[in-house]
């Protein structure tokens, strides 16, 4: 109980200056925590995450609540009815849920700059942004207002958070978590996973996400793999490279400070070549672009004026586009991922940029990147990107760099092994490259 009153407390204290939080559900928490500590006095196991504070991006399910998904219109929306499968499982697993994080309307964005509910700020400093979508799950870690949270990331929607706030952030593999019961935005892009302080935290997290769930089409049927027990393995047997050509020249020199940094922690020297990555992301745009405007549709077509003029207008953009442009897109990402199986027979590990630049001011609109001057909200994606289409598997690891705002890197292995993800960020942990610590107040 006590635990969950002191986050309550905090998200009180701090909470009117960063806007993580749409909703609070304290008496839920309170309750929870009440059977924790049941549990506990009856000598049951109250589970691997017993006592726990965490919350979720607002397009999880929620029971009690309505879904908002960042939006005006979802507001009207009658309360869920149950919780999300992923919201479930972290309450069986014994975690205590606080409430639901602000993020992109429909999370389709990079800054979390809500034009509904304002805009989440970075608790390393308010007046800059969070990033996004997740941005509202990725500050509330960095805040410590909450040791955990859930996001979801379609083209980058933790990744890029994860960086810009300096946490650990976890895109699993496309298809590992069920996502039932999250709010969709481009059903053949998206992925659904957990924020965290620490490499330990992250894979307990995930630990307590993992299963099949036969009623989310997408999620795979693959046997429970626990990642917690392999932290301690190492990396010695890890064949590990840096992206190099489309990920260095178009980052900043902070951003190569960080990879440079974790290549040279981890000795390794050797650089790969992402086949593509350039193209892969301008197809990303195209599905992503596609198969949003035509979940909106209807609310374009009735409701356009309760949409955020951005988000509508790049909604509009996409419901337009040619089917044939879409048809298209799909089939090179099959192609896409047959290049990248390749690349991962000889290489275990690939260290990449998680953005280009460290947390841009809000409101900012523009950025420089390799001396052009380019549009901030789709260019902190241009390295995220490439690796949703081929639905691989991502720690962010925030690279420690006293004095400086944070910026992360990304740890990417082949499909389904989030495992050796996990070992690398845990081994850059340990020799103290990695780190997530609170933000000063």
């Amino acid at each position: 109980m006590e635990v969950a009153r002191a986050a309550l407390s905090r998200i009180a204290a701090s909470d009117r200056t960063l806007n993580c939080f749409t909703a609070i559900t304290a008496e839920r928490a309170l309750a929870e925590a009440a059977a924790v500590h049941a549990a506990l006095v009856a000598g049951r196991d109250p589970g691997p995450l017993a006592g726990v504070p965490y919350a979720v991006k607002n397009l999880f399910d929620v029971a009690g609540l309505s879904t908002l998904a960042g939006s005006r219109i979802n507001a009207e929306s009658p309360p869920a009815t149950a919780d999300a499968l992923l919201v479930s499982r972290l309450t069986a697993a014994g975690a205590i849920l606080l409430g639901a994080l602000n993020m992109d309307e429909y999370a389709y964005g990079f800054t979390t700059e809500n034009a509904h509910y304002g805009p989440t700020r970075n608790p390393h400093d308010p007046q800059r942004s969070a990033g996004g979508s997740s941005g509202g799950s990725a500050a509330a870690v960095a805040g410590g207002l909450v040791p955990l949270t859930l996001g979801s990331d379609t083209n980058g929607s933790i990744r890029v958070p994860a960086s810009l706030c300096g946490v650990f952030g976890l895109k699993p593999t496309f298809g590992r978590l069920s996502r039932r019961g999250a709010f969709p935005f481009v059903a053949s892009l998206d992925h659904v996973g957990p924020f965290a302080r620490s490499t330990a935290d992250l894979a307990a997290s995930y630990d307590a996400l993992q299963g099949f769930d036969a009623l989310d089409p997408v999620c795979a049927e693959r046997t429970f793999e626990p990642c917690v027990s392999q932290l301690r393995l190492g990396i010695v047997d890890l064949r590990i490279a840096i992206a190099g050509d489309y990920f260095e020249s178009r980052a900043e020199p902070e951003a190569l400070g960080a990879v440079a940094l974790a290549a040279q922690a981890l000795g390794v020297t050797r650089r790969v070549s992402i086949p593509e990555a350039a193209r892969a992301r301008a197809a990303a745009f195209v599905i992503t672009a596609c198969e949003g405007g035509s979940l909106h549709l209807p609310n374009l077509r009735q409701r356009a004026a309760d949409f955020d003029p951005a988000t509508r207008d790049r909604l509009l953009a996409g419901a337009l586009v040619p089917a044939n442009w879409y048809l298209q897109a799909q089939r090179f990402r099959r192609w896409y991922a047959e290049q990248t199986t390749d690349l991962f027979r000889t290489t275990d590990i690939i260290l990449a940029p998680a953005t280009p630049i460290s947390a841009p001011c809000i409101g900012q609109t523009t950025m420089m990147l390799a001396g052009e001057q380019v549009l901030t909200r789709p260019h902190l994606g241009i390295f995220t990107q490439p690796i949703s289409f081929m639905g691989a598997p991502v720690v962010a690891v925030p690279i420690h760099r006293p004095g400086q705002m944070p910026i992360g890197i990304q740890v990417i292995a082949a499909p389904w092994r989030e495992d050796l993800c996990l070992r690398v960020a845990a081994a850059l942990e340990a020799v103290g490259v990695a780190s997530a610590p609170v933000a000063a107040p």
